[in-house]
């Protein structure tokens, strides 16, 4: 039995570095969207790191501004 479970640890080791990578370039992402909408992106950024994590991103992905017209051109 104790086989059946030998890789796992590593496997859930690479599962939670993958998840922290995608959280903090979220972060990041989320900044620089904000701030090319021209929305304060620390408070953006802040609003995405500490409420629960993948349901803000999606609040700020369904409510965020249009794109200025200045930098569509």
């Amino acid at each position: 039995m104790e086989d059946l479970f030998a890789g796992f640890g590593i496997f859930a080791l690479i599962l939670g570095l993958l998840v922290l990578v995608v959280y903090f370039w979220s972060i990041v992402w989320s900044y620089k969207d904000a701030e090319r909408r021209g929305k304060p992106g620390w408070l953006v950024a802040l609003l995405v790191a500490l409420l629960s994590w993948p349901i803000s991103l999606l609040v700020w992905l369904l409510f965020r501004p249009d794109t200025k017209q200045e930098q569509l051109y």
